[in-house]
């Protein structure tokens, strides 16, 4: 994270509220093949794509993946941020002691497209709950890949006085401002006395070998073109020839041809009243 990143403002937070997903075909197809794992357990938000797998409305955590919700809730950036973190997807060395943690998911805008080349700065106490503020243990930043997605490993991070378990991030699109907000995980006694914790940030962890996994999909205060409506459906197709008396479907309504001709795009039945006439 450079200083001129760190200067663009943040995002103001907001209020989460609950609200369907109505997404066709971005996490039904792209989102359902990823190969990450599924993550289910304690009481973290259910994660958009499960439910795609599921047959059901998309909420991505939190649940705000629906055109104009709110995006993810911005959180303060507390006193042991520091620029400048090397670039690096593993915050574990050689000998590091601590639960390993695997943390991934995905980072989408206001019409929950997937957002490439995202900056994510990762930074997080220790094993004991201390921060380094010397050197740049536990701190580092990645960009999301072509398909939005990212990965750290890292590891549970300690508890220390006035706090939950957390994790802190500032996640940025490419030219737009920075989201700075925190991380949590599930069933963490402390989440009930933390002023600062709210549900809508936990993780989905579950405990696997050699440690947890843990995982958030983002939702920045960017716009997008909305996904293209889907097509009407039918019979007709472009680069068809039709002859006069020729009948098609399109939309759920029947057409009889009037004269012949070759569809094209443009020339869908409802638009050409001198080439079509419903029936």
């Amino acid at each position: 994270m450079t200083d001129q990143d760190k200067s663009a403002p943040d995002q103001a937070a907001q209020p989460q509220e609950k609200s369907g997903i109505r997404r066709k075909s971005l996490l039904k197809a792209a989102l359902v093949a990823a190969p990450l794992p599924l993550l289910v357990g304690g009481a973290a938000p259910v994660l958009a794509r499960e439910q795609a797998r599921q047959g059901q409305e998309l909420t991505p955590t939190p649940e705000a993946c629906d055109p104009g919700d709110p995006p993810t809730m911005q959180q303060t950036e507390g006193p042991y941020f520091k620029p400048n973190s090397p670039q690096r997807t593993s915050l574990v060395e050689p000998g590091t002691p601590g639960t390993r943690l695997t943390v991934s998911g995905y980072v989408f805008g206001l019409t929950c497209q997937p957002i490439p080349n995202a900056l994510l700065d990762f930074w997080q106490a220790d094993v004991n709950g201390a921060y380094d503020n010397s050197g740049y243990r536990f701190r580092g930043h990645q960009y999301s890949d072509a398909q939005g997605r990212f990965s750290l490993q890292t590891i549970v991070p300690g508890l220390y006085p006035g706090r939950t378990r957390h994790i802190h991030v500032k996640v940025q699109a490419p030219n737009n401002p920075i989201l700075t907000t925190q991380l949590y995980f599930p069933n963490e006694p402390r989440n009930n006395t933390d002023t600062i914790f709210h549900p809508s940030l936990l993780m989905t962890v579950r405990d696997v070998a050699g440690g947890k996994e843990g995982t958030f999909d983002f939702v920045l205060n960017v716009r997008q073109n909305p996904d293209p409506p889907d097509p009407p459906g039918g019979t007709w197709a472009s680069g068809t020839s039709y002859q006069a008396g020729d009948t098609v479907t399109y939309g759920d309504v029947t057409y009889r041809c009037l004269q012949a001709h070759t569809a094209s795009p443009g020339w869908e039945p409802p638009n050409v009243p001198a080439l079509w006439q419903a029936v």
